[in-house]
């Protein structure tokens, strides 16, 4: 009765056509499915992850959702051996059922508007496609190799971090993995990693209130409550990634040139080139099991509260106490730059 796996997330959008050709084109996911209801269109994207992007159609729920939180992840679907129990043992922690969405399978109650639909394993098998009201666009791609779902990094109002931990490992099965305190100038923030067993992974964040408000703050506002801030994907060559994405028009988050200067001295061994890392802004950091590689996108949507990141794992299992903080403080400098109009690449 306890979560597995992530199966998918669901984007809900102003701009159908904007998002997917952002997956489709610069990401190269491939839309498997669509279906329309008389409130909503959603589409399926494999590309070693699922994405299922839904825009309104009328009123109803996903019209709510974007008037209140704008473009972002409203579901965050879960695998189960037992979907029936484990919606037994969420609403038994606490949490409010949902009747049948988008996916045609009931879901739990999450964190602010977010929900997560239970679905049986299955739901991640190469040839799966949604059930009712779905229809295939073309042949079911396999699932890729080199793009899976690393994290989920969601943001909590300041004082609810450790609830809603306790909560995801009553309801859910989660367990706690690592906690990390950052202060970066006069800003702070706590976090707190959970994972399943099977990997499905969220790290949670809190503004700390004693503090001058931050990024967090400012998602937390942007958003209208707690919600996903990033989604992190995984590559096998980042910097590979990086500039084929950055050839597609994806914009990345840039990182001083003075931060490489000590990287060898901080990290040890890379098996990247040091110049490599430098010219696509790619962040290293290391941890006791390996080291690992990371960088975010810019947040290529109209609210900006909701961006992506890339991540490379060379046997690193955490996300290491400088990287957290100086993918921080890229996060703090693209902040910058909206303030100052001088955003988008």
């Amino acid at each position: 009765m306890t979560v597995r796996t992530i199966s998918h997330v669901e984007l809900m959008t102003e701009d159908a056509d904007a998002a997917l050709g952002y997956f489709v084109t610069a990401f190269g996911f491939t839309p498997v499915a669509r279906a329309e209801w008389p409130d909503r269109t959603s589409t399926l994207l494999r590309g070693g992850v699922n994405i299922v992007v839904t825009t309104p159609r009328g009123a109803g729920p996903v019209r709510d959702y974007l008037d209140g939180h704008g473009d972002g992840i409203a579901d965050v679907a879960f695998t189960c051996d037992d979907p029936a129990g484990t919606m037994r043992r969420a609403v038994t922690a606490g949490a409010r059922a949902f009747p049948a969405g988008t996916l045609g399978a009931p879901a739990a109650e999450g964190f602010g508007a977010v929900r997560h639909t239970l679905l049986p394993t299955f739901a991640t098998d190469p040839g799966w496609l949604p059930g009712r009201g779905w229809h295939p666009l073309g042949p079911v791609p396999p699932v890729g190799a080199d793009l899976g779902l690393d994290h989920a990094a969601v943001c909590l109002a300041a004082g609810t971090l450790r609830d809603t931990v306790e909560h995801y490992e009553r309801a859910f099965g989660f367990e706690w993995f690592s906690a990390e305190y950052i202060e970066v100038g006069e800003q702070a923030m706590d976090s707190i990693v959970v994972r399943t067993g099977d990997g499905a992974t969220f790290t949670m964040i809190e503004p700390d209130a004693t503090h001058e408000p931050g990024q967090i703050d400012d998602f937390l506002r942007g958003n209208n409550g707690p919600g996903v801030q990033h989604l992190a994907f995984t590559v096998s060559d980042i910097v590979a990634a990086v500039r084929e994405l950055s050839s597609r028009g994806v914009g990345f988050a840039r990182t001083p040139g003075s931060y490489y200067d000590t990287l060898r001295a901080r990290v040890g061994h890379l098996d990247e080139q040091l110049g490599d890392l430098r010219e696509t802004s790619v962040l290293a950091d290391r941890d006791e099991w390996g080291y690992l590689l990371q960088i975010f996108t810019r947040p290529p949507h109209s609210r900006p509260t909701l961006f992506y990141e890339l991540i490379q794992r060379h046997e690193a299992r955490g996300f290491g106490s400088n990287n957290i903080r100086a993918l921080y403080e890229a996060v703090e400098r693209l902040r910058a730059e909206s303030l100052t109009g001088s955003g988008r690449a």
